[in-house]
């Protein structure tokens, strides 16, 4: 199994300094993941220029509140400093995130993310060219003269994030990989997201595993295996909030989960939020244990995908015990 590596280090320096940390201790990738308070590209371009193997990629970047071109000229840039080694990956966000955060508008986003792959896709195909058109649902671009000299490849490869069906559905039309989510159990991948990629894949004519499962997996390693479980329900508690993940807890039969982490979220009650997830849960969700359990952990996953993205908890958790669990994180997992 391939390990990417989330990057989590408190700031633009600092994610730049873990990725760095990550390529010598011979992780396969690393990805920047944005928020309203951070974004991927400046970090990805000083590790373009710091690292010389590792993958780098976006997991994910909003999808909506950039233009497709801005998306494609931004990754080619990367592929292009880093010789070949980009991947980007985008998401769709919910609906207040556009809205409120980015002052964007949202709607149909699984069928908006699917024709913006395909308008990605061939950007990327006539960056060597002099014109470009495209007209879709929702894209309608012309530039008359469009070439980008340099470009490192004639395809970058696309991933998309996805947790419910119909975001899965479009993963498996048109993406190369889709991003599990922090909180999708394993029963859920197994049961929902890997059947409903392969449905869509067919759909497209496509070969069967074209789209492959690349999903974060929530990792807290502490020599105290009760601080590394409560590290991880705080997390994935903060996640339960935000009502279009509740289709996972559902389906696990634990609506009423939901419902504890949103009341909390009022006052934002980490600890309530923490303490609404049941330890089962967590164990479906979280490689969370002491370090001489994590290798053993990571291998529950081997049958859903051949590349997981560690990623450490962050919500509630003390920044010391951030730093000690990626410390751990690049140690135990490090080839």
């Amino acid at each position: 199994m391939q390990l990417g590596l989330i990057l989590t280090g408190g700031g633009a320096r600092g994610n730049v300094e873990l990725g760095v940390r990550a390529e010598n201790a011979g992780f396969d990738a690393v990805y920047a993941c944005e928020f309203f308070n951070q974004q991927t590209w400046p970090v990805l371009g000083a590790l373009a220029e710091r690292t010389e193997r590792i993958r780098l990629g976006t997991a994910i970047a909003s999808a909506f509140v950039r233009s497709p071109l801005t998306h494609a000229t931004a990754s080619m840039d990367i592929d292009e400093l880093s010789e070949g080694r980009m991947v980007l990956g985008l998401g769709s966000g919910t609906a207040r995130m556009n809205r409120e955060w980015f002052g964007t508008p949202f709607s149909r986003p699984a069928a908006r993310m699917k024709e913006l792959v395909v308008l990605l896709r061939e950007l990327f195909a006539a960056a060597g060219g002099l014109g470009f058109r495209f007209e879709g649902d929702f894209f309608d671009l012309k530039i008359p003269v469009y070439t980008r000299p340099g470009a490192a490849r004639e395809q970058i490869p696309v991933w998309i994030a996805a947790v419910n069906r119909g975001m899965i559905r479009a993963a498996g039309g048109v993406a190369d990989a889709l991003v599990g989510h922090p909180i999708a159990t394993r029963r859920w991948h197994r049961e929902v997201t890997l059947p409903t990629l392969r449905e869509a894949e067919s759909a497209a004519d496509r070969p069967e595993g074209a789209c492959r499962l690349a999903p974060y997996v929530m990792t807290s390693i502490n020599e105290n295996r009760d601080q590394a479980i409560q590290d991880a329900k705080g997390q994935i508690g903060f996640y339960y909030t935000v009502s279009v993940y509740r289709t996972i807890l559902d389906y696990h039969g634990l609506g009423d989960v939901a419902d504890t982490c949103r009341k909390a979220l009022a006052s934002f009650d980490v600890k309530a939020m923490a303490d609404a997830i049941p330890d089962s849960l967590v164990d479906e969700i979280a490689i969370a244990c002491t370090p001489d359990e994590a290798r053993d952990r990571l291998s529950e996953w081997a049958e859903l995908t051949d590349e997981a993205l560690l990623y450490a908890p962050q919500i509630g958790v003390a920044p010391e015990r951030v730093r000690d669990n990626l410390d751990a994180i690049l140690d135990i997992f490090g080839q």
